[in-house]
């Protein structure tokens, strides 16, 4: 597969995309020997490239579904010295989270090195599934006022979410909680809260069960395993036209 030349050395690592773009305006690319001084080249896997006289390595793509536990941050690193999920993933790989779940909140979240896949997953036209599963406070009944709304879309900082997929999994009259699926394609700063907490039923603890077709059921809080390359062709196919 070829892919155009700034982006294969962003994904190696040597310097930003539009960095790599200025770079080879500057005539500072070679590929196989040639100076390149146009964008838009693309070059394969069997292509030597050069930044600067230096021979790029080029770095095999990885991607790992990590069931997340509560009280670990998703990014790289922390100003607060909190736990990341790359702790959590102690690969040689430069690995970045797709998304964020919040710190308190647990479930299925993938960590990878392919920009590329990653950007599919997370832009808006991907309508990438993801199910949680929340317990509220207050009783909430299946074919209620409130889970309609959820299913219409609610209104969250002046925007309407798009429908959602709800069902009331279990009430517990003796605690006033309710536990409830929720399956979204979207994936807004604490989306899954804030539409909870619109309807009336704040969020006391929350997990994502599923990312796509990607569920948790052979980890644990805390492990990991890595995406076969038919999973991650499968991820593609979801987000790529």
């Amino acid at each position: 597969m070829e892919e155009r030349l700034q982006k294969v050395i962003a994904a190696a690592g040597v310097t930003s995309r539009r960095k790599a773009e200025n770079l080879i305006l500057q005539g500072q690319v070679t590929v196989n020997g040639e100076v390149i001084k146009t964008l838009g080249v693309k070059v394969s896997a069997d292509d030597n490239i050069e930044v600067m006289g230096v021979p790029i390595k080029k770095e095999r793509h990885h991607t790992f579904l990590l069931y997340k536990p509560r009280g670990v941050v998703s990014t790289v690193r922390d100003d607060k010295e909190r736990k990341t999920v790359i702790d959590l993933v102690p690969e040689p790989y430069r690995l970045y989270p797709v998304g964020r779940l919040d710190y308190d909140t647990s479930g299925a979240l993938l960590l990878t090195n392919d920009g590329e896949l990653a950007n599919l997953l997370m832009h808006p036209k991907g309508e990438v599934e993801k199910q949680y599963t929340a317990k509220v406070q207050g009783i909430i009944l299946d074919n209620s006022a409130e889970v309609k709304q959820l299913r219409r879309g609610v209104l969250v900082d002046g925007k309407k979410t798009a429908p959602a997929k709800v069902r009331v999994v279990s009430n517990n009259h003796d605690h006033n909680t309710s536990v409830v699926s929720l399956i979204i394609h979207e994936g807004r700063y604490h989306q899954v809260k804030k539409m909870f907490q619109k309807i009336g039923h704040p969020v006391l603890k929350l997990s994502r069960e599923r990312y796509a077709f990607l569920d948790l059921q052979s980890l644990m809080a805390g492990q990991y395993r890595e995406l076969s390359k038919t999973e991650v062709a499968k991820l593609r196919e979801l987000v790529v036209e």
